[in-house]
């Protein structure tokens, strides 16, 4: 990496430092060794804590001979384990912290290493058990419910452990007494891994993680591409997204369906490119575009369609990311054309799927309305907030979260034009991410990639602060169980009751202020959604 001095003269030596360079310097420096240690430091004590078959983090099941999965035998302390994965949240949230505040100061990582090492680390996790979460557990389970020829959206995980079946023992952990609450794509994916992972929970789980390794390298691949040209830009990416520790522990680590569909919400929002407008008809080659012509044109309408279609696949996943379609409507409201090709592309994607699976995933997402988890904010104003919630209330966050994405669509900077649904994306996503009553921290994915397309900016540390702070309260998550009695139960409903609820607010807080006061601090902005120079 280069000091900030080099970056500034634009040399491979730098010029004689006066004392105030000199030590900005140092502390570049020092923010780049600080992110290495705390990035390095989280992963490994993640690997750590998912690598040991009895430990907190990871969700008891019965183990098949041979590998993979590939697991340590041996039992690890609760306490210690709880303690070793609370620091190794707060030590990646900071490391990420600190070396965006580095890349902004002129640091440089190499972008080969970053790769690599984020190659490795996916790797390490695609072969490890899951940890972190039982979600694994449910789609297991659904997908045997798949592959027994029942529907599940309608058989429930105890209705399959009465039926004797080996996978329905994992009923105790996980939701019981619901059908699947995922997305058409996501039960085929489940019932895919199931077909081959047969009768061993933990075989269905590794093809599920193995194949969300490839999605996830497929975005590290892809955003490396798209920025290629910008040694900033390319640097903040990969720390934000291939070698985060909280996005790694979330998708990787835990196997969480979401990689599938950030990642298609990704690259259909990201391909959305608005197009030079040419010169006048009969002006000379070369000549710029005349004075009444607009600067850019819209999207192709192929390209607004494919578009439309990933957006859609995402929905298949995961019916909340047809937020992303709402941001791609409002990026597109310009360009007729674009707009109903998207919409096409859109309704291709979702409109059979979700006739295909009927009414029973609408009456089982209903039967969760209400459902809050643990990291909201609204608990520190009423207890109801950690409950299921009634109408009234749920009306009450709705408005909220309307008027935060208002906010955002109105004061948020439109950083990046040439990528029309960027900013609205970001808009809508925050906005929800922000203020929504149920979130989980793996749900941040949805904006973390294409939060990596746009300028660098105080947004990025508050995002990041959110996301450590939701890490925080769900680890270590191997178990829908409490802590022990004692104080280590104390602890985390301190943790969850009110130290995060408290974090969050300051974050609400941070971007409405950010949105009123336009400080955002942008750092330089290239042009991400322009063709990259050939062998840049």
């Amino acid at each position: 990496m280069s000091s900030a001095a080099t970056a500034a003269t634009g040399t491979g030596s730098p010029r004689p430092q006066q004392p105030a360079a000199a030590g900005g310097a140092r502390l570049t420096r020092a923010l780049a060794w600080a992110a290495a240690i705390g990035i390095g430091s989280s992963i490994l004590i993640m690997i750590a804590a998912s690598a040991v078959r009895h430990s907190p983090a990871v969700p008891l099941m019965p183990w098949p001979p041979g590998w993979p999965p590939v697991e340590l035998g041996g039992r690890l302390p609760v306490t210690a384990t709880y303690a070793a994965l609370w620091a190794a949240a707060v030590l990646g949230g900071g490391g990420v912290i600190a070396g965006l505040a580095a890349v902004a100061r002129g640091a440089r990582f190499p972008a080969r290493l970053l790769i690599t090492a984020a190659f490795v680390v996916v790797a390490a996790f695609a072969m490890l058990p899951p940890a972190g979460s039982t979600d694994t557990l449910n789609y297991a389970t659904f997908g045997r419910i798949a592959v027994l020829g029942h529907n599940p959206y309608v058989m429930t995980p105890n209705q399959l452990e009465r039926t004797g079946d080996p996978i329905g023992d994992l009923a105790t952990q996980i939701w019981r007494r619901h059908g699947s609450l995922y997305g058409p794509l996501a039960t085929a994916e489940q019932r895919a891994a199931a077909e081959l992972g047969g009768t061993s929970p933990a075989r269905i789980i590794f093809w599920l993680k193995l194949w969300n390794a490839i999605i996830f390298l497929g975005v590290v691949v892809g955003l490396d591409r798209m920025l290629r040209s910008d040694p900033a830009r390319r640097a903040r990416a990969h720390l934000l997204w291939s070698l985060n520790p909280l996005v790694l522990w979330g998708l990787m680590a835990s196997g969480h369906l979401d990689a599938f569909a950030a990642a298609a919400g990704f690259f259909g929002l990201a391909i959305v490119r608005c197009r030079r407008a040419g010169p006048q008809p009969g002006s000379p080659p070369g000549s710029p575009p005349g004075p009444a012509e607009p600067a850019r044109r819209g999207p192709e309408p192929l390209v607004a369609l494919a578009a439309g279609l990933l957006v859609g696949v995402a929905a298949d996943f995961m019916l909340t990311y047809l937020l992303l379609a709402l941001a791609l409507a409002w990026g597109l409201r310009r360009w007729p054309a674009a707009l109903l090709s998207a919409g096409a592309g859109l309704a291709v994607a979702v409109v059979p799927a979700y006739l295909w699976v009927g009414s029973p995933l609408v009456h089982s997402l209903l039967l969760r309305r209400g459902k809050v988890s643990a990291d909201n904010f609204y608990q520190l104003f009423s207890t109801a907030y950690r409950h299921p919630l009634p109408p009234s209330a749920d009306l009450a966050v709705v408005l909220v979260f309307a008027a935060m994405a208002l906010l955002l669509l109105w004061r948020l900077p439109d950083a990046v034009p040439d990528l029309p649904a960027l900013q609205p994306a970001l808009a809508i996503g925050i906005a929800w991410l922000l203020v929504w009553y149920y979130q989980l921290p793996w749900y941040d994915v949805m904006i973390i990639a294409l939060l990596a397309l746009y300028p660098g900016s105080r947004l990025d540390y508050v995002m990041m602060v959110q996301l450590t702070a939701g890490t925080v309260a769900m680890m270590p998550g191997g178990s829908p169980l409490e802590p022990p009695l004692g104080w280590l139960r104390t602890f985390s409903h301190e943790i969850w009751f009110t130290w995060t609820p408290i974090v969050l607010l300051g974050c609400v807080a941070a971007v409405i202020a950010l949105c009123l006061t336009g400080a955002w601090k942008f750092g330089p902005r290239s042009g991400t959604g322009q063709p990259v120079r050939a062998g840049a």
